[in-house]
This record gives structure tokens, sequence and C-alpha cells, in this order.
């Protein structure tokens, strides 16, 4: 029998300039997916030229972003649409600029890949997060950051991003996607390998870039405020992180070898919202997480 084939894809703009890993994030998983759509937005920094590098399993899909999609962050589900329907196998993996996946999880990947792709009852696959902060040393484990997200789906008409693309719905017709309704979620297996998500490991400067660059794609009724926040990041200002002992992708060890900042967590300068402070400590002793959105459903 042969070999189910994967798809992967996704898109970045300006991603050089950012501080996004995504040469890594592309490189972690070109050894399981028989095609790699990147969807290069209209970039001023090399970061189509970083992709052209990378060689010929990887195509470049050239798009120019409207800047007046601001709603809900709908460019990014845009890109993540171009870079879906141009994947051309019955599984594609989508992932994002700054989620790395380690060369040890691709074969669990593949094989669970190979053992439901019968079962069409199974429409994607869910992933665990590790959410780095600060450095490569420290997650960010607080209830304020998703545990899992869908990372693999099937190709299908019906199976879209779902606002702004961090995960995907099931829309029974072309009319529902357009209203953003009705949708139902993916029916999904897990699949215990993590994504490493570098989401803050850059230095102060980038991450206010990149806080910015990524306000810019919302609307909301608290821009000023927002934009303050990002103005004056500090890593400090976070709720709760753990060391990280485990080890990282091969495809990160020059990024990582180049990184100088230290983060040193001081729980004491904790920032917490609203009651977070009071119910964290109760989910952990219960091993529940209240309230948790689940963007699928398991089975």
């Amino acid at each position: 029998m042969d070999r189910v084939k994967l798809s992967g894809y996704s898109y970045v703009r300006n991603g050089l300039r950012l501080g996004y890993p995504f040469l890594e994030s592309i490189r972690s998983v070109l050894p399981i997916c028989d095609e790699f759509i990147m969807v290069v937005g209209d970039s001023t920094d090399g970061t189509r030229e970083a992709v052209a590098a990378l060689g010929e399993k990887v195509r470049i899909i050239d798009t120019i972003w409207d800047d007046a999609l601001r709603q809900n962050g709908k460019i990014f589900a845009l890109q993540s649409n171009i870079g879906l329907d141009a994947c051309q196998y019955d599984w594609v993996l989508p992932i994002q600029a700054d989620e790395v996946i380690h060369e040890s999880g691709l074969p669990k990947i593949q094989a669970a890949i190979e053992q439901y792709d019968a079962d069409k009852k199974v429409e994607g696959f869910i992933l665990p997060f590790l959410h780095f902060w600060g450095d490569y040393q420290h997650i960010r484990n607080s209830r304020r950051v998703h545990r899992f997200e869908t990372r693999i789906v099937r190709r299908s008409e019906h199976i879209k991003p779902f606002k702004d693309s961090q995960g995907f719905r099931y829309f029974p017709t072309a009319a529902a996607y357009a209203a953003g309704r009705p949708n139902r979620k993916l029916r999904v297996k897990l699949i215990d390998t993590p994504i490493y998500h570098y989401v803050a490991v850059k230095s102060e400067a980038e991450m206010k870039g990149k806080m910015s660059a990524f306000l810019q794609r919302y609307e909301s009724t608290d821009m000023e405020n927002l934009a303050a926040a990002s103005a004056d990041f500090k890593f400090q200002q976070v709720d709760r992180v753990v060391p990280f002992t485990d080890s990282h992708p091969a495809v990160m060890a020059a990024r990582i070898a180049d990184y100088t900042y230290t983060f040193e967590y001081d729980p004491s300068k904790a920032t917490w919202k609203g009651k977070d402070r009071f119910i964290q400590p109760i989910e952990d002793f219960l091993g529940v997480r209240f309230g948790e959105f689940k963007n699928y459903k398991l089975i």
C-alpha cells in the first residue's frame, strides 16, 4: 500500500524583521511533507528570498495584504485559506510561523495519519502546545494559554480556518463559511507530540514590533489601551511560567545558540488577570480547566 501523503502550509509577512522562526518551522516538518505551500505576503525584509532558498519542495504563493481587513484578524484566515486551497494531498498540516515540531514527533504524526486515513469520522488531529516565554528555558503554562489546537486536517471543501486561523471548523456550504455560520467543531484524535510555540522568544523590542503588527490586524474599541500595552511590553509582565528542561527541535539549534537574553522569572511580579490568581491553584489541584475553549471535539 502506498504511503498516505501529506501537504504542509503556512503564511508569513516580514518574518525576518519580526523575529519569527518561520524557516525553522518549515524545515521541521519538511521530512514528512510531500509538498509545502508558503504564502508570503508583500514583505520588504528578504523574507521571500529566504523561503525560496529552502528548495523546490517549498512552493511560494505571493500575496498582497489588504490593510482594511481588520475584523477579527480576517486577513490571517484569508492567507490561511490561500495556502489550504493550494494543497493537493488528502491530509494537510497547517503550521504557523512561530511553531516548530520536534523531529522525534514526526513518526507519530505519520503513523496517526496512516492509522486513521480510512476512518472518515476522524477529520483532524490536535497536538499539545508548549508556549515558550522570555527564553528557551521557560514555558508559560497558566490558564490563559491554550493547551491543544488542531494542526492536522483532512483536505475538504468543508473544512476551513475559523476566525483568525488559529483553528478549523466544518462548514456545510460556501455560503455558511462566508457568513461565519452555521458550523461545527471538527472530530479529532490526539497525537501526543507537542507544538513548540516560540511565541515570546525574541528581544523586547522585537516583541513590541510583533504585537504592534498583530494589533493592526484587529478592530477593537480598546485599541488605544492595547497599543499602549504593546509599547510597554516587558517579559516580567506574565502570570506564570515554569522551567523547561527537555530538548528542542534540532532545527532550532543555531537560533538558540545565538540568543543571549536570559529570562529570570520573579513570581512576586506576576501579572494575573481578573480572578485567575485564585482559580489557577484550584485548577492545578483538580486537574481541570474551567471554561476552557475547545475548538474541536475529541473522539
